[in-house]
């Protein structure tokens, strides 16, 4: 298998040097670029399998970059940003990223993003025993496509975060099962680390703005109060209109 290409787009020469050299050094193919622009425009000429973009960014601002990828590329977005204000990383996540580390972070961390994210394409897996789904799932107002990687209104494929389908497809696969932002973090991000719950709180609210019919009212994806998220199917299916 080709050895998976990055894309590195920060202003600052160190850390993007740096960056390079360690990725490079565990295999990866590594190209960067110093601003947005150019960031875009090296996006485009060779399409990376994972962009690594800071937020803060000279031409482009990261953000307006993420914006214009994610309108043509699912592919996987990690934000990098100095920035510890929780407005800043909602509006990453809001705007396509997948997921975000604020400076300073560890090699070690960087990485593990990095590989769970490259692993996106691989549906979440169920829970043992589960029991095997149609193909494609009925939701309400939407059809979950899990061999397709598709959510489908009427026939017709919505843009889907590829997170946001990874998060759903496990909950699908496992309903009426309570998770807690954590676990939902480790089983579906791929890694178990503490202080991120917000990824999970912006994925769920995108996903139910969606696929409910009254996204403040959840039917399907239910939140527990002091715990976590549930999917139940039946309470949806039993819903009027359906």
């Amino acid at each position: 298998m080709a050895a998976r290409k990055i894309l590195i787009v920060d202003d600052e020469p160190t850390l993007r040097e740096t960056l390079a050299e360690a990725l490079e050094g565990e295999g990866f193919r590594v190209a960067t670029a110093a601003d947005g622009r150019e960031g875009l425009e090296r996006f485009r000429e060779d399409p990376p399998d994972l962009l690594l973009l800071d937020l803060m960014l000279p031409e482009l601002s990261g953000l307006e970059v993420c914006r214009i990828v994610r309108r043509e590329s699912d592919v996987p977005i990690l934000m990098l940003t100095a920035k510890s204000s929780e407005i800043d990383k909602v509006v990453g996540l809001e705007l396509g990223a997948d997921d975000y580390v604020t400076k300073p972070f560890s090699l070690r961390e960087l990485l593990a993003r990095i590989r769970a994210l490259l692993r996106r394409t691989e549906v979440a897996a169920p829970a043992p025993g589960a029991p095997e789904l149609p193909r494609p799932v009925p939701l309400g107002r939407v059809e979950l496509d899990l061999a397709g990687h598709r959510l489908l209104r009427d026939g017709r494929v919505l843009p889907v975060k590829p997170k946001a389908f990874e998060l759903l497809a496990f909950l699908v696969r496992n309903p009426g099962q309570v998770f807690t932002r954590e676990q939902l973090l480790e089983r579906v991000w791929g890694y178990d680390y503490a202080g991120e719950s917000r990824t999970v709180d912006v994925h769920v609210h995108w996903l139910r703005t969606e696929i409910e019919e009254h996204p403040s009212s959840p039917r399907l994806i239910q939140t527990v109060r002091g715990v976590g998220y549930v999917l139940r199917r039946d309470e949806a299916a039993a819903a009027p209109g359906r």
